[in-house]
């Protein structure tokens, strides 16, 4: 029997502190990705993270059983922008959303176990946007992160102290696509309860995207109007419901 990996375990950044804005550095990790936009609550999203489970379920068992190599499935996660980030904070308007749902995969997935599982699921009960799934490496580096609890309609708070006062106040920018790692089922989890890491990459001040720092023990400050710590809860969620 071979043994499962559980990646949420192994790597770093998917560990964040609840409290605190802590300044990680993430390795390049591959994904199953799915893009669209609007508002979260509706069929389009809903679809989009129908596509993305099945593909995710067969690439794993094909993973255990070709190459002898388990894992547990990941958990969903969304990279999300527009065009003014401002949306995202103080009242937010979800109908000028842009998103693309993933799912993370190890990197030993190559594009033939990949096209194999999408066939699979085509045999199947053909989810309605499978053909616009895909196999795509991310590159994000340094990022700033902290661990959220409670209603996804919560976040605006945490994030506008995050844009706005710990990045600019540690010399750094924002780079990438804000960046969600749903580690509960809202399906299950009462809204007060979800756990969220919520994740913005940055840059430093007056320096190019690659031309990064170490993280600094120092940088990991607490916030209290963060919250306090609670149980572990729940299971990877099937669709963010906000």
């Amino acid at each position: 029997m071979t043994d499962k990996i559980d990646f949420k375990r192994e790597i770093e950044a998917y560990r964040a502190p609840l409290g605190q804005f802590q300044i990680v550095d993430v390795p390049d990790l591959r994904y199953l990705m799915i893009d669209g936009h609007g508002d979260p609550n509706t069929q389009a999203f809903t679809d989009a993270a129908e596509a993305l489970y099945p593909v995710a379920y067969k690439v794993k068992f094909a993973s255990k059983r070709t190459l002898g190599r388990d894992y547990v499935v990941m958990p969903l996660e969304g990279l999300w922008w527009a065009g003014d980030m401002a949306v995202f904070t103080g009242s937010p308007d979800k109908s000028r959303w842009d998103w693309t749902l993933m799912i993370m995969v190890p990197d030993w997935i190559d594009d033939d176990l990949f096209a194999a599982a999408v066939d699979q699921v085509a045999a199947g009960d053909r989810p309605r946007r499978l053909p616009d799934v895909r196999l795509e490496s991310l590159s994000e580096g340094r990022c700033v992160q902290t661990l959220h609890v409670g209603s996804y309609d919560d976040e605006a708070d945490v994030l506008a102290r995050m844009h706005d006062r710990f990045i600019p106040d540690h010399a750094l920018r924002m780079t990438g696509k804000h960046h969600e790692i749903y580690l509960s089922d809202a399906r299950r989890v009462p809204p007060e309860r979800l756990r969220t890491i919520l994740r913005q990459p940055v840059a430093a001040v007056g320096q190019p995207d690659a031309a990064l720092r170490q993280p600094d023990a120092a940088l990991r400050q607490p916030d209290a109007a963060l919250g306090q710590p609670v149980a572990a809860l729940g299971q990877p969620v099937a669709a963010k419901e906000v």
